[in-house]
């Protein structure tokens, strides 16, 4: 699987752990992995799988882990978010927005990796396909102070 899909089932395993209190999260995120495909159908008629969990194991493995690591970090990267967005503090963002910018800054500082524009980039492109209209500004600017 590629780098862009993993980040992407990351984001949405980290967003599903915010859904439930601490103590269920790693047992919800187990189910992740049971879902059925989701296909969309465009305007013509044609279908187009929007979300998949089929991968191989070894990327399970790393999307598991990757997912534990970020969410033992989340109150460190909270802290970092706080300082940098101005009038914003992490409890009023969208849970789109946080989470992504939760992954973004865990690229940034824990993951030697990946490139700190990779993960601004990623990030943004992201926010177009999940979040708000202003979303992709929104996380440009607040990823773009911290570094």
């Amino acid at each position: 699987m590629t780098r862009r899909g993993l980040r992407e089932h990351c984001f949405k395993m980290l967003f599903c752990a915010e859904l439930y209190p601490a103590e269920e999260a790693e047992e919800q995120l187990s189910y992740y992995f049971l879902a059925l495909p989701v296909e969309e159908e465009d305007g013509d008629g044609n279908e187009t799988i929007v979300h998949d969990v089929a991968m191989e194991e070894k990327d399970r493995k790393w999307l598991k882990d990757r997912v534990g690591k970020i969410l033992q970090l989340v109150p460190s990267i909270d802290e970092m978010i706080d300082q940098v967005a101005e009038g914003w503090k992490v409890k009023r963002m969208g849970k789109a927005e946080l989470t992504l910018l939760r992954l973004a800054v865990y690229e940034m500082k824990y993951d030697q990796e990946v490139p700190e524009k990779v993960a601004i980039n990623e990030a943004v492109e992201l926010a177009k396909k999940y979040g708000g209209r202003d979303s992709s500004a929104f996380i440009n600017g607040i990823l773009a102070k911290l570094v």
